[in-house]
């Protein structure tokens, strides 16, 4: 019989809401996360440019299991567009393709606003990671190739002009849902004005459920991560003195549970989540107990025990937390 492989770091679980420096790559970030924490597993719920700074937020262990919700949510970003210059990429790191003399007055640009909220049609970057016959569309296109990429359907919620620094540049904010390319709206919105358009300065500022307000820096981890102490390995202490020594850090994580707001959740007792952990249904009591959902969580003693649905007032599990 195979000996079982020894997992590898803590049982660690919960979101850290990270707030990524520009010029890290968002894999090379959660690496990093994961390697703070000394986590078995981690995440990201949706990719953020390395040239983007802001919300990032990073699923550890048992919270792996909830990305899915959290890169379906609402996406805040505040972005600055500088006038008069298209570029491959749509951002500083590119090339500039086409220029123009050509300056939007704030009228102008208040008055297109309109045109880019709601659901719209839009074509992503050719700089970016979507899937062309098999093939990202950035490695073809910085291999010289010429692709068509096909508009699909965002939806923006809002759209607004910030600030007008300087002729040349506007600052606005935009609340929108997955998959939309902010680098693409600049470059649609200089094209529609006439004086060509890039992004010099993205940072995403929410992804629902989580605000400004949970953001925690990558000094602030540091800061906080503790030294082995001298003569002894991490592996060699037993799980209480690692969690004490992980305690400043672990302060840091929101629970698994909160990225399951959009979710109906129901408590059940200690008996009832007993029987959800094997894996079967329980008839969930109360006045106030749905009867039917296509999806909802129940939490036993405030934590998250599993996701499932409820037929006939009986909550079935799909996926059950043991953390």
């Amino acid at each position: 019989m195979a000996r079982q492989r020894k997992k590898k770091g803590r049982p660690v679980s919960g979101w850290l809401i990270f707030d990524k420096p520009k010029g890290m790559g968002s894999t090379e970030a959660v690496s990093k996360i994961k390697w703070l924490f000394k986590a078995e597993k981690a995440g990201h719920a949706g990719t953020l440019d390395p040239l983007a700074s802001g919300m990032l937020p990073i699923a550890l262990g048992e919270a792996t299991k909830t990305v899915p919700y959290v890169m379906d949510g609402t996406k805040m970003y505040r972005f600055t567009v500088t006038w008069g210059a298209e570029r491959t990429t749509d951002d500083l790191e590119g090339e500039v393709t086409l220029t123009s003399a050509d300056r939007p007055d704030e009228a102008a640009i208040k008055a297109i606003l309109p045109k880019y909220t709601g659901v719209i049609e839009q074509v992503p970057p050719k700089f970016s990671a979507i899937k062309i016959a098999g093939e990202r569309a950035y490695d073809l296109a910085r291999g010289g190739e010429e692709i068509e990429i096909p508009a699909r359907e965002v939806e923006i919620d809002r759209l607004e002009l910030i600030e007008r620094p300087d002729d040349s540049t506007a600052i606005l904010e935009v609340e929108c849902g997955k998959g939309t390319y902010v680098r693409s709206l600049a470059r649609d919105m200089g094209r529609d004005l006439g004086c060509y358009g890039h992004i010099a300065d993205l940072r995403r500022i929410e992804v629902a459920p989580f605000d400004e307000q949970d953001f925690v820096t990558l000094a602030e981890l540091e800061a906080a991560h503790p030294p082995v102490p001298e003569g002894e390995e991490a592996g060699e202490q037993s799980y209480q003195a690692i969690a004490e020594r992980f305690a400043v850090m672990d302060a840091f994580l929101i629970e698994t549970g909160a990225a399951l707001d959009c979710l109906p959740q129901v408590a059940v007792s200690d008996d009832q989540a007993h029987r959800i952990r094997m894996g079967n249904p329980v008839i969930l009591r109360g006045r106030d107990a749905p009867v039917e959902a296509d999806e909802a969580c129940v939490t036993s003693r405030g934590k998250l025990l599993a996701i499932g649905f409820i037929e006939q007032g009986q909550f079935k599990p799909k996926r059950v937390f043991t953390a």
